[in-house]
């Protein structure tokens, strides 16, 4: 017989340790914040265990709280997937996969055709990810740049981060060797400030530094490059696509591994559910295929 303790009490608690605050805990769950931490004390006690530490002005989950948050918000994700699986209608089956702009747009888009040939049903909706935003409670799966570490979640690598310069094919012929890339000719991406470095030390040119127009976004500046602006570091795989169709070229054959990968992120529950399956066996499958043959890329003489 399957013992359930105090289950208000668990849904009071995992709430406000997951949110910080019995307030926020509160709301969450349309109760006062009071009531959220007269069943977390009565919990408690039933447990025989201390789950918090009380601060002033905040909480702090115990080494058992902690133990026993990272083991119930998963369960309680799984339940709410589940529920929605089954109050869904029949007919409508959505996959919903965070993923940042740049990948959206120069990777994962461009063959989302081929995936919706093979499951028409499906139907794929895009949000906001990134490598900032934390993991939403309605995604079936993120799309991340990082070091496969994301406490609750499954990681599954996909591509290598690789770093190389490009840019559009008129400015190519001038740049014949690192050493003639200028400062203000270098597009910089605001929240990756050390590509450039990375690069040129490699490329042993670090007396040159970059101080060209700043982007927020790695998209942003590639477009830039596509305009003539200036030189991206591109990275790996949105640049493929660009390099392939000869938008842009590669004027130097060295690339510098960014020092992280970009994971299929989920959660432990999901490979359970048909949807996530196919998109996971599909993803996968496309990552693993050769990049197009690049037109335009020559090596540095």
């Amino acid at each position: 017989m399957r013992r359930l303790l105090f289950l208000n009490g668990i849904k009071a608690f995992e709430a406000a340790a997951r949110t910080g605050s019995f307030a926020a805990a509160g709301t969450e769950l349309n109760v006062s914040a009071a009531a959220v931490s007269r069943m977390v004390h009565l919990l408690e006690e039933r447990l025989g265990v201390a789950l918090f530490e009380r601060k002033a002005n905040r909480l702090v989950t115990t080494a058992a709280g902690r133990a026993y948050q990272n083991g119930l918000t998963p369960i309680f994700d799984a339940l709410a997937s589940l529920t929605a699986q089954v109050t869904a209608p029949a007919s409508v089956r959505v996959l919903t996969i965070g993923v940042g702009p740049t990948f959206a747009m120069k990777w994962l888009i461009p063959r989302l055709a081929d995936f919706r040939k093979e499951e028409p049903d499906i139907d794929v909706r895009i949000t906001t990810g990134g490598a900032a935003v934390p993991f939403g409670e309605d995604w079936s799966c993120g799309i991340k740049l990082g070091d496969g570490e994301w406490p609750g979640l499954i990681a599954e690598p996909l591509f290598a981060a690789d770093l190389l310069p490009v840019c559009a094919p008129r400015l190519a012929n001038a740049l014949k060797r690192p050493g003639d890339l200028k400062g203000p000719t270098l597009l910089r991406v605001a929240h990756s400030p050390d590509d450039w470095p990375s690069w040129l030390e490699a490329a042993g040119t670090a007396r040159i530094s970059a101080r060209g127009p700043e982007f927020e976004f790695y998209g942003q500046a590639l477009q830039a490059a596509v305009d003539g602006l200036g030189v991206a570091m591109g990275i790996r795989p949105y640049i493929d696509d660009d390099l392939a169709a000869g938008r842009l070229v590669a004027p130097f054959a060295l690339s510098v591994p960014k020092g992280m990968r970009w994971y299929l992120v989920y959660r432990g529950f999901s490979t359970g559910q048909r949807d996530f399956a196919a998109f996971r066996r599909w993803i996968v499958r496309a990552a693993a295929e050769p990049a197009t043959r690049r037109r335009g890329h020559r090596h540095a003489g």
